[in-house]
């Protein structure tokens, strides 16, 4: 409905002003040195679009100004240059000139400002590329006290070329040692490094407008959230095919970052998931085709480019090189083989089984049940087929089954759980309450809407714990912030992702009744809201029971988004706790800590994150190939004793250096939760927490 609204409105603005005359002009040159990509006729009229819809109908109430414009300029050098290590001070000077009027550029349709600075880049790229190829034809000192630093987004734009030569004679340092130290052959690392660049070369010479248009777009919308965002034709069509699954691929969202292509998402069910080798923040550096291909190098390649080496027919093996999250680029690569696959809905669906927990001399049965995502199969649903697939219906059936079979309790696994559809929300929510509000709804216009269960059967009314972690988002934060709020379930895990708003999908050409592809729009109109009246948004849910976190909130989730919509609350809707798990709170988190904190794999966990604290604090390296190597080796040793402690704590024997470390069939997380909601069971007086209609349990 919020979708439908929203189009009917923009096409009516848009079909009157899209008839007026438009830009077809840019102000100035906007040519640098080989570079002078110009924008397409229709780029005008689309960004004049773009601009009207983030003005008139964004949630934020965007007011366009020399505020917001200074904004966007910053983060479109961010974009193009974040490390600072490609523009020249007096570039950055020059482009200051755009400082304080991209607003009104883009109000009007005028793409100078992105043009003029994107070209620039993409010059002084190709002088870099080009400085970094002739360095390789020679032999570099890779044995020095000279020292590269990594992080330089908060340092000061070099003033001269010299200046960018010496950073740069270190990057290619850097890139040799850490390439050497992997492939073991100087020779072949120079040959890597150097089809790395001459890679990179290829692709600024495929540069097209498109490519100029969507980054300039994307600095625009994700200056003012970054859920908004335009994709162009062949990036719509991309997120359709996404949406559609209908190729197959790993089930994982990749980005890049800095010349790397980074794991950003899982899909439950995914082959990348499913092998447990695969994390998000993981860097993609090479990738393989079947059991025995070469390794292709894909650092500095697009991402689309990256993708379609992934990609392919389902069946097939892609091999992965991935240096880890966290850790240097010196470090050895994993190797993670994967089978292609699409992730289609039965493995998005709902998995259940039964665990036995003893706790203080008793034994329990424990129903879990992991929800990879809120998934219905909307056109069964319209067909009226009585048996089509849904969350809610696969959580109910299992929640019978787990009557019949006399469990104690029920454990929900939205572990990595992105969201869904809201409807299952409600539905899923509804099997544990009677009737009530279960979420708040408030559009741009500042109406609100309280979505209910108006379904009085209860399915389960027993003990109940719900799995979260950071990448538990969107719908998985309704049901989660309900459970909590109702009192009904106890929230056990890490704080959520913090999804907190709705977003409409526009296609640009339908804004202006044209009959072209002009891409499309993403467009926030709305933020959900708990019935206690907070916002899911930004903070996510705060579980009762909380285990620390490899992933920090400050580096993933919504509050690691500049730009992300703050936090705040409205009015809470009328409902009624059902229960009272805020008085066992203090004994369950009390007991739950003295058992991590005699847990080796809690041990465990707390170096990892440790491990990935210092990682990421480190500013610098010393290009001294022996050193590195010591360091890398050292930790190698480390990795491996450890790895072999818990295979001897799960009684497997050790295995030797150089060996395939498969993954341990170990899942801390898990198990604690099943002791803590062991626990909950033993100490509520009656296996109800809240009243069960008739026939039901």
């Amino acid at each position: 409905m919020i979708r439908k609204l929203m189009l009917d409105a923009v096409a009516l603005s848009f079909l009157v002003t899209s008839c007026s005359a438009t830009p077809s002009h840019l102000t100035t040159d906007v040519g640098s040195g080989k570079f002078n990509l110009q924008p397409e006729p229709k780029h005008f009229t689309v960004a004049k679009v773009i601009t009207g819809a983030i003005e008139e109908y964004h949630y934020k109430k965007v007011k366009l100004d020399d505020s917001l414009s200074s904004q966007i300029f910053s983060k479109y050098l961010k974009d193009l240059d974040g490390s600072r290590s490609t523009l020249l001070a007096s570039d950055v000077k020059d482009f200051s000139q755009f400082k304080y009027s991209i607003d009104d550029q883009l109000e009007g349709g005028d793409l100078t400002a992105g043009y003029y600075i994107y070209n620039r880049y993409a010059d002084r790229l190709s002088q870099r590329v080009d400085y970094a190829l002739s360095l390789l034809k020679g032999k570099m000192n890779l044995d020095s006290t000279d020292s590269y630093e990594l992080d330089r987004e908060k340092e000061q734009w070099f003033a001269t070329t010299t200046d960018l030569n010496n950073y740069w004679n270190k990057r290619v340092r850097y890139e040799l040692i850490s390439q050497k130290l992997i492939s073991k052959d100087e020779q072949k690392a120079y040959d890597v490094i150097k089809k790395r660049y001459e890679n990179l070369k290829a692709t600024l010479e495929k540069l097209k407008s498109e490519d100029v248009f969507e980054t300039y777009m994307n600095a625009f919308s994700s200056t003012v959230e970054p859920h908004t965002v335009y994709l162009s034709p062949k990036s719509s069509a991309d997120f359709k095919i996404d949406m559609s699954r209908a190729l197959e691929g790993i089930g994982a969202t990749l980005r890049s970052e800095d010349g790397y292509t980074k794991i950003v998402q899982l899909s439950k069910g995914g082959p990348a998931e499913k092998s447990k080798q695969v994390q998000p923040n993981d860097r993609i550096i090479a990738v393989a085709q079947g059991k025995d291909g070469e390794f292709e190098d894909v650092v500095g390649w697009r991402i689309d480019d990256v993708v379609g080496k992934i990609r392919g027919s389902k069946g097939t093996i892609v091999r992965l090189q991935i240096i880890p999250a966290g850790a240097d680029v010196n470090s050895t690569p994993k190797t993670v083989v994967l089978v292609r696959d699409k992730v289609v809905l039965s493995d998005q669906q709902a998995q259940s089984e039964i665990k036995t927990v003893n706790y203080n001399g008793k034994v329990y049965k424990i129903g879990v049940i992991s929800v990879p995502a809120f998934y219905i199969d909307w056109d069964a649903m319209r067909k009226k087929d009585p048996n089509y697939t849904s969350t809610s219906r696969d959580v109910k059936n299992a929640l019978i089954k787990f009557k019949s079979q006399g469990v104690d309790g029920v454990v929900m696994d939205l572990r990595n759980n992105g969201g869904g559809s809201l409807k299952e929300a409600i539905e899923l929510t509804g099997l544990f309450i009677k009737t009530g509000p279960v979420v708040q709804v408030r559009e741009a216009n500042g109406n609100v809407s309280v979505n209910e269960d108006n379904d009085p059967d209860i399915t389960y009314a027993g003990p109940l714990t719900v799995l979260v972690n950071r990448f538990s988002a969107s719908a998985s934060e309704i049901f989660s912030a309900a459970m909590q709020d109702y009192q009904r379930g106890l929230i056990i895990g890490e704080q959520t992702y913090g999804k907190g708003t709705v977003q409409t999908a526009a296609a640009i050409n339908e804004l202006i009744n044209k009959p072209d592809n002009l891409g499309q729009l993403n467009l926030t109109v709305a933020k959900f809201y708990r019935i206690s009246g907070g916002s899911t948004q930004h903070k996510g849910v705060i579980p009762d029971v909380t285990f620390p976190s490899m992933f920090p909130a400050d580096k993933f989730g919504e509050s690691s988004e500049p730009t992300a919509l703050p936090w705040d609350q409205i009015k809470p809707a009328t409902y009624f706790k059902v229960g009272n798990l805020v008085s066992l709170k203090p004994s369950l988190v009390a007991d739950h800590e003295k058992r991590m904190v005699a847990s080796p794999e809690y041990k465990y966990l707390l170096e990892d994150i440790k491990e990935f604290e210092t990682n990421e604090s480190r500013k610098d390296v010393v290009l001294n190939i022996n050193q590195l190597k010591k360091e890398r080796d050292q930790k190698e040793e480390e990795d491996l004793a450890r790895y072999n402690e818990r295979r001897k704590a799960q009684g497997q024997k050790p295995v030797a250096k150089g060996a395939d470390k498969t993954p341990l069939n170990n899942d801390y997380v898990k198990d604690e939760s099943l002791q803590v909601t062991a626990e909950l069971i033993g100490k509520t007086s009656s296996n109800t927490i809240v009243e069960a209609a008739p026939k039901k349990f």
